[in-house]
């Protein structure tokens, strides 16, 4: 005796339906609807990208007095704007090769420092018992609430001046001078990412199943070993979501920088210089498109080369199979 399964209204015939989940979001994103939103968002957030990047090389007396949908009944190139942009000799320029190269040595090292110490500390709050250890985690995710301007003075108060305690000086001054002041922006920068970094790696690390850390230490390895063989390989997504977040947190940074570096030529990173430029030499417009889509490039390279993580990371623990 053979039975058959009714057909529901709507419902097409030889197409089973959606039983997870994941299959009823995937088939909510993949509808019509769904693409075209998509596409009028990828063109809306686009087309601006675009008109700024054609003005870039397009020629001063045609930047400044037609727009650039124009170009396509008067195309005119010019690389002379990125030329005077990135290796002019005069200040009013925008020198933005050397910028460029600071905004780098500012932005990696305050990539790579939070997200190592949140990395492990997530893991201590997850997997490591220890006395205090919930309230710890309570103050880490309650330090995200504390505005970033209310901890420039007395982080600028402890570089400057040190600590002292009851006439009795705990930690130095730094003194730093020229290139050192790196390093405050560094720590400026790690400081202030941690709290959002803990709570973020920590909601993915408690969630790994238990039975591999089980099995990992009925096996002989030790909290290290579980680190870095089991729970690295796993949050990769979320180190790549964080690791975009941060990077273009820091890359477009100016207040951060501007206070920590002194804004000198030696440690000032682009953003300094834009602003720089954009208040001094606001007419020049062909220099700003040039300087404002060079500062773009490095973050657009980062974000779609870490694309599939970041969606991978974004998506990891929202449905349930």
């Amino acid at each position: 005796m053979t039975t058959t399964t009714p057909v529901l209204a709507g419902e097409t015939v030889g197409e089973a339906p959606p039983r997870t989940a994941v299959g009823r979001v995937r088939k909510r994103l993949t509808s019509r609807t769904a693409t075209t939103v998509s596409i009028v968002i990828a063109l809306l957030w686009t087309v601006p990208t675009f008109g700024l990047l054609l003005s870039s090389f397009r020629p001063e007396d045609e930047i400044k007095t037609t727009g650039w949908w124009t170009f396509f009944t008067n195309p005119q190139l010019t690389f002379q704007n990125y030329n005077d942009v990135l290796f002019g000799r005069s200040s009013s320029s925008g020198q933005l090769a050397l910028y460029f190269i600071n905004s780098l040595v500012i932005t990696i090292p305050s990539v790579l420092f939070p997200i190592a110490f949140a990395a492990l500390a997530a893991y201590a709050l997850s997997w490591i018992n220890f006395r205090g250890r919930d309230w710890l985690y309570i103050v880490v995710f309650a330090l995200q609430i504390v505005p970033l301007q209310m901890a420039l003075v007395p982080l600028l108060s402890f570089f400057s001046r040190g600590v002292s305690l009851g006439g009795v000086t705990l930690m130095p001054a730094w003194d730093l001078d020229q290139e050192q002041k790196f390093i405050q922006v560094w720590f400026a920068h790690t400081c202030f990412a941690l709290p959002f970094a803990i709570f973020l790696l920590h909601n993915f690390i408690s969630q790994l199943p238990g039975e591999l850390m089980e099995a990992a230490r009925v096996d002989g390895a030790g909290h290290s070993k579980i680190f870095r063989s089991i729970v690295l390989p796993l949050i990769t997504p979320a180190l790549a979501s964080l690791a975009i977040f941060q990077f273009l947190w820091v890359w477009n940074d100016l207040l951060v920088a501007l206070i920590f570096s002194g804004g000198g030529r030696q440690t000032a990173p682009l953003t300094v210089r834009l602003a720089d430029l954009a208040g001094t030499r606001g007419g020049e417009w062909q220099r700003l498109t040039a300087g404002a889509f060079v500062s773009i490039v490095i973050p657009l390279i980062v974000f779609l080369s870490l694309q599939r993580y970041f969606v991978r990371g974004l998506l990891t623990g929202s449905v349930k199979g």
